[in-house]
């Protein structure tokens, strides 16, 4: 499902207990220097993220200061993060004017907050120029915290270079499922995308193809464009002279570690990419 960009007034995008992606949650929030948000997110663990500006964040008496370094834009510096336990009331403080991403999955332990900077932040890059799809990841909540975060996996993704294809080979992560020996093949993770182009008025198109053979969906993607994926093969892409990145949201339905079914019409394709299989082994 697409949403197109809209001025959200710091409601969330994607609730709790979604038709679509139930496991997941999202909101942006705005705030000039001196605002203030409160939230509070019932059987949800969350994740804030500033997408620019700097915050502070009081989670249930626990203060984190200053988090967050961007300018203009993501591409203007390294993120950084807050965890938050489930159902953990939040305030949220501008310390500069702020545009904040709030990821959240369903989970339903409490946890202990913490805070990931810039030092923290688990970096992998595949993928070249030759075969389209030269790719950087920043892995905010990402395998390195297995065992304090529930469900959760959020990332920042960025093509490298201008144009060409990201999620490729074409995958799919919506049933969890074993093979005839007991290993687990394939996960449910509902995902949900934030995309942002440099410059921002590039595009590109998000495909959705649900069954082997048969033509799926596609949605052409802006600045601030949300994407939701319940089911199906889904690989974007951006035109060519223009950078594309998306801040991305996973929650697990089983577990944490995601496991990618991919197409069986492209899954040969993973041999001919640079270091992909690097890049699938830090989402696990």
């Amino acid at each position: 499902m697409h949403f197109a960009p809209h001025d959200n007034k710091n409601k969330p995008i994607i609730d709790a207990d979604d038709a679509n992606v139930p496991l997941n949650y999202f909101n942006i929030v705005k705030l000039k220097a001196g605002e203030a948000f409160e939230y509070q997110v019932p059987g949800y663990e969350t994740c804030i993220v500033p997408a620019t500006g700097t915050v502070d964040v009081l989670v249930e008496g626990i203060e984190y200061k200053s988090l967050g370094n961007r300018g203009a834009d993501v591409w203007d510096g390294e993120p950084e993060g807050v965890y938050i336990p489930v159902g953990a009331k939040v305030t949220i403080v501008a310390v500069r004017d702020t545009e904040t991403f709030i990821a959240g999955a369903r989970y339903d332990k409490v946890l202990d907050p913490f805070e990931v900077r810039v030092a923290d932040i688990d970096k992998v890059q595949y993928g070249s120029d030759d075969t389209k799809t030269h790719r950087k990841i920043k892995h905010i909540l990402g395998t390195k915290y297995h065992g304090k975060v529930g469900r959760l996996l959020v990332s920042e993704l960025f093509t490298v270079g201008t144009g060409g294809w990201s999620g490729f080979p074409a995958h799919k992560h919506d049933t969890d499922r074993k093979d005839a020996a007991g290993n687990i093949i394939e996960t449910r993770h509902d995902e949900t995308y934030n995309f942002r182009f440099r410059p921002n008025h590039g595009s590109g198109v998000q495909i959705i193809q649900h069954e082997e053979g048969k033509p799926g969906d596609a949605y052409q993607l802006m600045d601030g464009s949300t994407i939701t994926l319940k089911s199906g093969y889904h690989p974007c892409a951006v035109m060519p002279g223009y950078e594309m990145y998306y801040f991305t949201i996973l929650g697990g339905l089983s577990q944490r570690s995601l496991v990618q079914y991919f197409q069986p019409t492209h899954a040969y394709q993973v041999e001919t990419i640079p270091g992909i299989k690097d890049m699938i082994a830090k989402f696990k």
